[in-house]
């Protein structure tokens, strides 16, 4: 791929809405993507931000405790190993190290998701058969 193309691609990436791009050409593997930028920005008033500052530093002090269980892959997410059978995990289930959370189909392929820690599932971030993106957070595991 030339610098030419790369400098159209990124023109087309300034002109819609997009905010990512991918193309593999000839082996070459390009991936552009750029921040989308607002241009007001919405201030609440003085009565209330002390009260969203503390939500907010208790949601983040909460978050920093919790492991979150990431994609390793592309694929599509799936809770059970069937569709008729119970899911592997519940929010507030119990789970041990290396214990199937879930399955993430990819190329045909069914890839188990196995825990990280022993802990307590706090969420499942991902619905069942929502198409999931390597890295996206799955579960929000509260260690034991």
């Amino acid at each position: 791929m030339e610098l030419e193309d790369l400098k159209k691609l990124i023109e087309l990436l300034k002109e819609t809405d997009i905010t990512e791009l991918q193309i593999e050409k000839e082996g070459t593997k390009v991936r552009i993507r750029r921040e989308k930028f607002f241009t007001s920005l919405e201030m609440p008033t003085q009565k209330t931000a002390p009260i969203q500052s503390t939500i907010i530093k208790e949601t983040e002090e909460e978050t920093q405790r919790l492991i979150t269980v990431t994609s390793p892959i592309v694929g599509t997410f799936y809770r059970s190993p069937s569709p008729d059978a119970p899911p592997f995990v519940e929010a507030g289930l119990r789970v041990k190290k290396g214990q199937v959370l879930c399955i993430i189909e990819a190329m045909k392929l069914m890839n188990e998701i196995e825990s990280e820690a022993d802990g307590i599932i706090v969420k499942a971030l991902v619905e069942n058969g929502q198409p999931v993106e390597y890295g996206e957070p799955l579960f929000l595991i509260e260690p034991l």
